[in-house]
């Protein structure tokens, strides 16, 4: 698979937070929830961004955790599970810190599939609500 210029979250169903620079994604529509290493979460936080792929294989340059074959890889691994998409939008350049962040990297590009929890996350029923509403919705009385 050839890198796409740019790529975006895939779905409104994909969230994600940033914990001490490791990235969690959630999946709200089957429940699976992903873990990144360490680079994984680097490369993730810059892609979900808005980050051209040419602007991070140069800050990954001299990284020995990354390279352009294992980001193609791992790129076409985020796009398999539908967690990012191609986008049409305007690459935006790399952060500052990144070559840096990326070069100090000690475990390879990974992400890791969890759906342990698949069942209590897609039967919440918050997530089911219509939007004016909230949850829980008051029953108006007449």
């Amino acid at each position: 698979m050839a890198l796409s210029g740019v790529y975006a979250v895939a779905s409104k169903d994909i969230v994600f937070e940033s914990f001490d620079g490791e990235a969690v994604v959630l999946d709200l529509s089957n429940g699976k929830y992903f873990g990144f290493s360490d680079s994984g979460s680097k490369v993730w936080q810059a892609l979900s961004s808005g980050v051209g792929t040419e602007a991070l294989i140069l800050s990954a340059e001299g990284a020995a955790m990354v390279g352009a074959d294992a980001l193609e890889t791992f790129v076409a691994r985020l796009v398999e599970l539908g967690l990012l998409a191609p986008s049409s939008a305007t690459p935006l350049p790399s952060p500052d810190d990144l070559p840096a962040a990326l070069a100090a990297a000690s475990e390879p590009l990974d992400v890791s599939v969890h759906d342990d929890l698949a069942d209590l996350i897609t039967v919440d029923p918050i997530h089911e609500v219509e939007e004016p509403l909230g949850w829980p919705a008051v029953k108006q009385v007449p």
